[in-house]
């Protein structure tokens, strides 16, 4: 009975250990999410339960940003060359301007095509919506910070992270999408972190 019960426990803790993942969730995280229908680049309907069944990296962004969205860009497209390079596969980029009234789908598809973004990547840019929906859809998802521009200003204020969720749509974790100070652009963990998602399915 005893070598019964110790066999038991001894598949149990495989079980669970096979159930793991090395990406934990961070502890301001782990929310799912709210449901959302927008507009991509291509100027088609894009709606949460699209998410489902992929990786997705997410950003905020503007294309008339003239500080750290074009190295944010940069780095996430750096970022998909080495998920690609690794044959990493069902993961997608989300990036939603932060700017909608400027950011049509035609602007949106032609600041990307500057970045020589792998074809088959699927990366959308989003929009189809007002500056109120944006600035809630990221403080109550990401904690993250939506602000108009200062007065004669066209420069929207926003967070510069990177975010992780999984196949189910939850919010794992967020990477700062830039060099900052001694730090750099953490490439290595985004790509290994998507990839161990990628392969070991929702957390």
């Amino acid at each position: 009975m005893r070598k019964v019960l110790l066999s038991v426990i001894g598949l149990s803790l495989l079980l669970a250990a096979c159930g793991s993942s090395d990406v934990e969730v961070m502890s301001q995280y782990g929310n799912e999410v709210n449901d959302f229908e927008v507009t991509d680049e291509n100027g088609d309907t894009f709606a949460r339960e699209e998410m489902e069944g992929k990786v997705w990296l997410l950003n905020f962004m503007f294309t008339n940003c003239a500080t750290v969205c074009p190295p944010m860009t940069a780095n996430m497209t750096q970022a998909v060359n080495a998920l690609e390079d690794k044959g990493v596969e069902d993961y997608g980029v989300l990036s939603f301007t932060v700017d909608p009234q400027t950011d049509t789908p035609e602007v949106m598809s032609e600041y990307l095509s500057q970045y020589g973004v792998p074809e088959d990547t699927e990366w959308k840019l989003l929009n189809g919506y007002d500056y109120e929906f944006i600035r809630g859809f990221a403080e109550d998802n990401f904690r993250t910070i939506v602000a108009p521009p200062p007065e004669g200003s066209n420069q929207v204020t926003h967070g510069t992270s990177f975010y992780l969720i999984d196949q189910n749509g939850k919010v794992i974790k967020d990477y700062s999408g830039i060099a900052t100070g001694d730090s750099e652009f953490p490439l290595e963990d985004i790509v290994s972190d998507v990839e161990t998602v990628a392969e070991e399915g929702p957390q």
